[in-house]
């Protein structure tokens, strides 16, 4: 639990209905000041649906809102000290650049002179001067961008809420764009709630991010927790890419789990499981390796089906015995097995994510339990052996 004094936005069994459907359940979250908090989830997760309740746009079927320790859930926008940037950006076509940024100052009657003091200072903030006197029509999407970032920050909000605002960007514009938010945010120390479905934005932007599914946040953590612990199959699968097996547990040792798998078969090493108990193995595809001979405790065999260059990795794809197909990220170095041929599948024991199948509670392979498991698999999958094999 966060401390009172560092949250700045707390949201308390929030609710929204539409049609008698609810679309955001239950959802409790605490924002804290100065952070960059991301929602993350596919369309239609309720994402957007929080921002605007967090916003005044939406009210909420029931639960509570606080900013700062106030319930404003039954406030207007305008009465709320946060802002709001959207994908559309909003600009007033008939206006410059500077009047844009003035609008909301110009409307709250504040003198002239602070007017242009202010404008000036977020126009350097957001590094456009010399476009002072430009229209939106004679801007790029970036700056345009820029412009509606300003004309929300010149209000000094306590919040600022970002729906999807680099959406309509190119890629390269996008990436560029993500930094450039990261860092103004980081120097304003404003707290930033930022809307996305893209993965890489939420991984590369945020200090913590909020995974939601069909109106329920399934996890928040740092983007290492929910990238490398995820807690939920949907999180493992939905944040990068992973490839998920379906598995049954046939023998428990102790902490070594004996998997069968309808490809073949698997030593796992996971506390807290049961013997005959269907579970999900999640595999990122940069933590699958290929092998033409069978390694010992694994016997997943498939047969390579494609090959797809991505610059600094090879994605593999290998069809199993079954039909499912599993995604292996290699890099160019490594050893390069043609199409057609049947290859094993394996890992290191360590970078398997576990996950029962009714509970969904995820059992990470954590370094620093793993010693007794190299010592009954031997040598070959040893921390070092795939650092050996890229060097090679």
């Amino acid at each position: 639990m966060s401390n009172v004094k560092d949250v700045i936005v707390k949201l308390t069994d929030v609710e929204k209905e539409f049609d008698g459907v609810k679309v955001v359940k239950k959802l409790n979250l605490e924002v804290r000041k100065g952070e960059f908090l991301t929602l993350l989830g596919p369309s239609g997760c309720g994402k957007t649906t929080t921002l605007r309740m967090i916003a005044g746009f939406s009210n909420v079927t029931s639960g509570e809102i606080e900013l700062e320790g106030r319930n404003v859930a039954d406030l207007k926008p305008n009465e709320r000290d946060v802002n709001t940037v959207f994908q559309s950006y909003a600009l007033f076509p008939h206006m410059n650049v500077e009047d844009n940024i003035a609008f909301g100052l110009v409307e709250k009657k504040v003198p002239k002179a602070e007017i242009k003091e202010r404008v000036a200072e977020m126009i350097k903030l957001v590094q456009l001067e010399g476009l002072e006197k430009r229209r939106p029509a004679q801007m790029s999407g970036g700056q345009k961008q820029r412009v509606a970032i300003a004309r929300a920050l010149i209000n000094r909000p306590k919040v600022l809420l970002l729906d999807e605002p680099l959406g309509a960007l190119d890629l390269k514009l996008r990436k560029q764009m993500q930094l450039e938010l990261k860092h103004l945010q980081q120097k304003l120390g404003i707290t930033f709630i930022y809307v996305t479905h893209d993965q890489e934005e939420a991984l590369t932007m945020s200090d913590r991010i909020a995974v939601m599914n069909d109106g329920v946040m399934e996890q928040i953590g740092t983007p290492d927790e929910v990238y490398n612990r995820p807690k939920t199959k949907f999180v493992a699968g939905f944040v990068g890419e992973s490839n998920i097996l379906e598995s049954y547990v046939t023998q428990v040792d102790e902490d070594l789990l004996h998997i069968s798998l309808e490809s073949g078969k698997a030593l796992l090493h996971a506390p807290g499981f049961k013997n005959e108990e269907m579970i999900y193995i999640c595999v990122r595809p940069e933590n699958l390796l290929l092998s033409e001979t069978k390694k010992e405790h694994f016997s997943i065999r498939g047969r390579i089906v494609e090959h797809v260059f991505a610059g600094s990795v090879i994605k593999t794809v290998v069809e199993l015995i079954n039909g499912q197909k599993l995604r292996v990220a290699r890099h160019p170095n490594e050893e390069e097995f043609e199409v057609g041929t049947y290859v094993y599948v394996y890992w290191h024991p360590k970078k398997a994510i576990i996950v029962h199948t009714v509970e969904e509670q995820i059992y990470n392979v954590i370094e620093g339990t793993t010693n007794r498991i190299y010592e009954q698999l031997g040598e070959k999958y040893s921390p070092s052996a795939r650092e050996d094999s890229h060097d090679q």
